[in-house]
Protein backbone atom coordinates (compact mmCIF):
# COMPACT_ATOMS: atom_id res chain seq x y z
CA UNK A 1 0.00 0.00 0.00
CA UNK A 2 1.57 3.21 -0.92
CA UNK A 3 0.39 6.88 0.73
CA UNK A 4 1.57 10.31 1.40
CA UNK A 5 3.26 8.60 4.24
CA UNK A 6 6.30 6.91 1.82
CA UNK A 7 6.93 10.16 0.56
CA UNK A 8 6.45 12.79 3.31
CA UNK A 9 8.27 11.39 6.46
CA UNK A 10 11.02 12.56 7.95
CA UNK A 11 12.91 12.33 11.33
CA UNK A 12 12.63 15.42 11.73
CA UNK A 13 8.87 15.62 11.45
CA UNK A 14 8.24 12.93 13.78
CA UNK A 15 10.60 14.33 15.80
CA UNK A 16 9.16 17.30 16.31
CA UNK A 17 6.01 15.72 16.87
CA UNK A 18 7.72 13.71 19.81
CA UNK A 19 8.81 16.66 21.59
CA UNK A 20 5.47 17.90 21.09
CA UNK A 21 4.02 15.15 22.55
CA UNK A 22 6.62 14.85 25.40
CA UNK A 23 6.35 18.66 26.26
CA UNK A 24 2.83 17.68 27.04
CA UNK A 25 3.09 14.92 29.26
CA UNK A 26 2.42 15.33 32.34
CA UNK A 27 5.33 14.87 34.87
CA UNK A 28 5.50 15.44 39.03
CA UNK A 29 6.45 18.63 39.87
CA UNK A 30 8.44 17.44 43.09
CA UNK A 31 11.03 19.20 45.21
CA UNK A 32 14.07 19.00 43.62
CA UNK A 33 16.90 16.98 45.66
CA UNK A 34 19.89 19.23 45.34
CA UNK A 35 22.22 16.51 46.22
CA UNK A 36 21.02 13.55 44.04
CA UNK A 37 20.91 16.23 41.37
CA UNK A 38 25.17 17.29 41.76
CA UNK A 39 25.74 13.70 42.04
CA UNK A 40 24.42 12.48 38.90
CA UNK A 41 25.30 15.71 37.06
CA UNK A 42 29.07 15.45 38.29
CA UNK A 43 29.24 11.79 37.59
CA UNK A 44 28.07 12.23 33.92
CA UNK A 45 30.67 14.95 33.76
CA UNK A 46 33.56 13.13 34.81
CA UNK A 47 32.27 9.81 32.78
CA UNK A 48 32.34 12.60 29.73
CA UNK A 49 36.21 14.00 31.07
CA UNK A 50 37.02 10.42 31.12
CA UNK A 51 36.19 9.89 27.73
CA UNK A 52 37.97 12.99 26.34
CA UNK A 53 41.33 11.52 28.31
CA UNK A 54 40.81 8.53 26.80
CA UNK A 55 40.40 9.34 23.47
CA UNK A 56 42.88 12.43 23.16
CA UNK A 57 39.82 14.08 21.68
CA UNK A 58 40.52 16.86 19.58
CA UNK A 59 39.06 20.63 18.88
CA UNK A 60 37.86 19.66 15.75
CA UNK A 61 35.72 16.69 17.14
CA UNK A 62 34.89 18.80 20.05
CA UNK A 63 33.39 21.41 17.70
CA UNK A 64 31.71 18.72 15.76
CA UNK A 65 30.22 17.37 18.77
CA UNK A 66 28.58 20.88 19.81
CA UNK A 67 27.43 21.30 16.09
CA UNK A 68 25.54 17.43 16.69
CA UNK A 69 24.15 18.89 19.45
CA UNK A 70 22.57 21.82 18.62
CA UNK A 71 21.42 19.97 15.69
CA UNK A 72 19.80 17.19 17.74
CA UNK A 73 17.96 20.51 19.68
CA UNK A 74 16.83 22.22 16.66
CA UNK A 75 15.50 18.87 14.65
CA UNK A 76 13.44 17.93 17.73
CA UNK A 77 15.43 14.82 17.94
CA UNK A 78 16.35 14.48 21.26
CA UNK A 79 13.35 12.00 22.17
CA UNK A 80 14.32 10.03 19.26
CA UNK A 81 17.97 9.90 20.36
CA UNK A 82 17.53 9.42 24.06
CA UNK A 83 14.73 6.40 23.97
CA UNK A 84 16.57 4.58 21.31
CA UNK A 85 19.96 4.89 23.46
CA UNK A 86 19.82 5.59 26.95
CA UNK A 87 15.88 4.48 27.89
CA UNK A 88 17.13 0.81 28.03
CA UNK A 89 19.49 1.37 31.08
CA UNK A 90 16.90 3.44 32.85
CA UNK A 91 14.15 1.02 32.70
CA UNK A 92 16.87 -2.11 33.74
CA UNK A 93 16.94 0.34 36.55
CA UNK A 94 13.55 1.28 37.16
CA UNK A 95 12.45 -2.45 37.08
CA UNK A 96 15.28 -4.31 38.55
CA UNK A 97 12.92 -6.10 41.53
CA UNK A 98 9.77 -7.05 39.40
CA UNK A 99 8.70 -10.62 39.56
CA UNK A 100 6.13 -10.77 36.79
CA UNK A 101 5.84 -9.63 33.06
CA UNK A 102 9.10 -8.42 31.75
CA UNK A 103 9.07 -4.78 30.54
CA UNK A 104 11.31 -2.93 27.97
CA UNK A 105 11.49 0.58 26.53
CA UNK A 106 8.81 2.77 25.88
CA UNK A 107 9.80 4.96 22.90
CA UNK A 108 9.16 8.09 22.25
CA UNK A 109 5.78 7.31 19.86
CA UNK A 110 3.07 6.44 22.59
CA UNK A 111 -0.02 8.50 22.57
CA UNK A 112 -2.49 7.60 25.64
CA UNK A 113 -6.55 7.86 24.78
CA UNK A 114 -6.11 5.05 22.29
CA UNK A 115 -10.32 3.69 21.13
CA UNK A 116 -10.94 1.70 23.77
CA UNK A 117 -12.59 -2.02 23.68
CA UNK A 118 -13.47 -5.06 25.89
CA UNK A 119 -12.26 -8.21 25.77
CA UNK A 120 -11.30 -8.31 22.29
CA UNK A 121 -10.99 -5.57 19.03
CA UNK A 122 -9.86 -5.06 15.61
CA UNK A 123 -6.95 -2.61 15.95
CA UNK A 124 -8.47 0.97 13.94
CA UNK A 125 -6.52 0.29 10.48
CA UNK A 126 -6.84 1.89 7.00
CA UNK A 127 -8.73 -0.58 4.15
CA UNK A 128 -5.86 -2.33 2.72
CA UNK A 129 -3.60 -2.12 5.30
CA UNK A 130 -0.41 -3.73 4.38
CA UNK A 131 1.00 -6.56 6.20
CA UNK A 132 0.82 -10.41 7.55
CA UNK A 133 -2.73 -10.60 9.63
CA UNK A 134 -2.39 -10.85 13.25
CA UNK A 135 -4.61 -12.26 16.23
CA UNK A 136 -2.26 -11.53 19.57
CA UNK A 137 -4.08 -12.65 22.64
CA UNK A 138 -3.44 -13.32 26.15
CA UNK A 139 -4.44 -13.07 30.18
CA UNK A 140 -3.42 -10.33 32.57
CA UNK A 141 -3.45 -12.30 35.83
CA UNK A 142 -1.59 -11.11 39.59
CA UNK A 143 1.42 -13.31 40.19
CA UNK A 144 -0.14 -16.74 41.57
CA UNK A 145 -2.07 -16.43 37.67
CA UNK A 146 -5.50 -15.30 39.30
CA UNK A 147 -6.99 -13.02 36.18
CA UNK A 148 -7.14 -9.54 36.63
CA UNK A 149 -10.64 -7.63 35.81
CA UNK A 150 -10.74 -4.42 34.38
CA UNK A 151 -6.96 -4.11 33.00
CA UNK A 152 -6.17 -1.56 30.70
CA UNK A 153 -3.87 -3.62 27.47
CA UNK A 154 -3.08 -0.81 25.28
CA UNK A 155 -1.36 -2.02 22.04
CA UNK A 156 0.22 0.64 19.23
CA UNK A 157 2.80 -0.25 16.62
CA UNK A 158 4.61 1.07 13.55
CA UNK A 159 2.90 -0.02 10.32
CA UNK A 160 4.56 -2.00 7.27
CA UNK A 161 6.15 0.81 6.04
CA UNK A 162 7.84 1.52 9.59
CA UNK A 163 5.97 4.61 10.41
CA UNK A 164 3.83 5.43 13.46
CA UNK A 165 0.19 6.99 13.32
CA UNK A 166 -0.17 10.68 15.15
CA UNK A 167 3.93 11.00 14.41
CA UNK A 168 4.02 11.08 10.28
CA UNK A 169 1.75 12.40 8.04
CA UNK A 170 -0.48 10.16 5.51
CA UNK A 171 -2.21 8.66 8.69
CA UNK A 172 -5.28 7.88 10.21
CA UNK A 173 -4.91 9.55 14.05
CA UNK A 174 -5.54 6.30 15.50
CA UNK A 175 -3.94 3.90 13.21
CA UNK A 176 -2.69 0.87 14.34
CA UNK A 177 -3.31 2.15 18.02
CA UNK A 178 -5.79 0.57 20.41
CA UNK A 179 -6.95 -0.62 23.87
CA UNK A 180 -9.09 -3.28 25.57
CA UNK A 181 -10.32 -3.21 28.95
CA UNK A 182 -10.67 -6.84 30.49
CA UNK A 183 -13.41 -8.68 31.73
CA UNK A 184 -13.58 -11.21 34.59
CA UNK A 185 -11.44 -14.01 32.93
CA UNK A 186 -8.45 -11.31 31.99
CA UNK A 187 -8.16 -11.91 28.69
CA UNK A 188 -7.48 -9.73 25.84
CA UNK A 189 -7.57 -10.35 21.56
CA UNK A 190 -6.04 -7.83 19.69
CA UNK A 191 -7.23 -8.64 15.55
CA UNK A 192 -4.26 -6.66 14.07
CA UNK A 193 -1.57 -7.04 11.08
CA UNK A 194 1.80 -8.25 11.87
CA UNK A 195 4.37 -4.90 11.55
CA UNK A 196 8.00 -5.31 9.46
CA UNK A 197 11.43 -3.79 11.27
CA UNK A 198 12.00 -0.58 10.41
CA UNK A 199 15.18 2.07 10.37
CA UNK A 200 15.68 4.85 12.76
CA UNK A 201 15.26 7.91 11.00
CA UNK A 202 18.17 8.47 9.43
CA UNK A 203 17.48 12.13 7.73
CA UNK A 204 18.34 14.02 11.01
CA UNK A 205 20.70 13.90 13.69
CA UNK A 206 20.34 10.58 15.13
CA UNK A 207 20.71 9.07 11.83
CA UNK A 208 23.94 11.27 11.10
CA UNK A 209 25.81 9.79 14.62
CA UNK A 210 24.66 6.13 13.08
CA UNK A 211 26.26 6.96 10.10
CA UNK A 212 29.09 8.25 11.69
CA UNK A 213 29.47 5.39 14.21
CA UNK A 214 29.54 3.12 10.72
CA UNK A 215 26.71 1.63 12.97
CA UNK A 216 23.10 0.36 11.44
CA UNK A 217 19.98 1.77 12.01
CA UNK A 218 17.48 -1.19 12.87
CA UNK A 219 14.88 -1.80 14.78
CA UNK A 220 13.27 -5.41 14.65
CA UNK A 221 9.54 -5.59 14.38
CA UNK A 222 7.72 -4.89 17.16
CA UNK A 223 4.46 -4.66 19.27
CA UNK A 224 4.50 -1.98 22.35
CA UNK A 225 2.35 -2.57 24.83
CA UNK A 226 1.28 -0.98 28.00
CA UNK A 227 -0.56 -2.94 30.87
CA UNK A 228 -2.48 -1.50 33.70
CA UNK A 229 -4.50 -2.22 36.80
CA UNK A 230 -5.89 -1.41 40.12
CA UNK A 231 -3.73 -2.41 42.83
CA UNK A 232 -1.27 -3.67 40.30
CA UNK A 233 2.45 -2.53 39.26
CA UNK A 234 2.10 -1.28 35.33
CA UNK A 235 4.20 -2.38 32.62
CA UNK A 236 6.03 -0.88 29.49
CA UNK A 237 7.18 -3.72 27.20
CA UNK A 238 7.94 -4.16 23.27
CA UNK A 239 7.10 -7.89 21.82
CA UNK A 240 9.53 -9.36 19.21
CA UNK A 241 9.22 -11.83 16.47
CA UNK A 242 11.71 -15.27 16.74
CA UNK A 243 13.74 -15.38 13.85
CA UNK A 244 13.13 -11.90 13.15
CA UNK A 245 15.76 -9.38 11.25
CA UNK A 246 17.71 -7.51 13.43
CA UNK A 247 16.45 -9.16 16.97
CA UNK A 248 19.57 -10.03 17.82
CA UNK A 249 21.26 -6.45 17.02
CA UNK A 250 18.56 -4.07 17.76
CA UNK A 251 20.20 -0.58 17.57
CA UNK A 252 17.94 0.54 20.70
CA UNK A 253 19.40 -2.64 22.76
CA UNK A 254 15.63 -3.12 24.10
CA UNK A 255 15.42 -7.04 23.06
CA UNK A 256 14.89 -9.73 26.28
CA UNK A 257 14.76 -13.27 25.31
CA UNK A 258 11.36 -13.02 27.07
CA UNK A 259 9.86 -10.69 25.32
CA UNK A 260 10.33 -12.71 21.94
CA UNK A 261 7.08 -14.21 20.11
CA UNK A 262 6.56 -17.74 18.45
CA UNK A 263 3.57 -16.89 16.37
CA UNK A 264 2.01 -19.89 14.56
CA UNK A 265 -0.65 -19.90 11.50
CA UNK A 266 -3.98 -18.74 12.88
CA UNK A 267 -6.60 -21.18 13.28
CA UNK A 268 -8.74 -19.19 11.01
CA UNK A 269 -6.89 -19.46 8.59
CA UNK A 270 -6.01 -16.27 7.92
CA UNK A 271 -2.51 -14.84 9.14
CA UNK A 272 -0.82 -15.94 12.31
CA UNK A 273 -2.14 -15.72 15.96
CA UNK A 274 0.23 -15.70 19.27
CA UNK A 275 -0.72 -15.78 22.61
CA UNK A 276 1.23 -14.09 25.44
CA UNK A 277 0.30 -13.52 29.09
CA UNK A 278 1.03 -10.40 31.77
CA UNK A 279 1.27 -11.11 35.36
CA UNK A 280 1.14 -7.86 37.27
CA UNK A 281 3.22 -7.23 40.59
CA UNK A 282 1.24 -5.87 43.50
CA UNK A 283 1.61 -2.50 43.54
Amino acid sequence: MTSSTEVNATAAGSGRNATAAFAAKERSAGPVDHARVSAIATDALHALHDVVRRHQVTYAEYDALKAWLISVGETGEWPLFLDVFVEHIVEEVANADRKGAVGTIEGPYYIPGAPEFASEATVPMREGEAGTPLLFQGTVTDLDGAPVDGALVELWHADDAGYYSQFAPGIPEWNLRAAIRTGADGHYAFRTIQPAPYQIPTDGSTGALISAAGWHPWRPAHLHLKVSAPGKQPVTSQLYFDGGEYVEDDVAQAVKPELILRPAPAASGEGNEVTYDFPLDPA
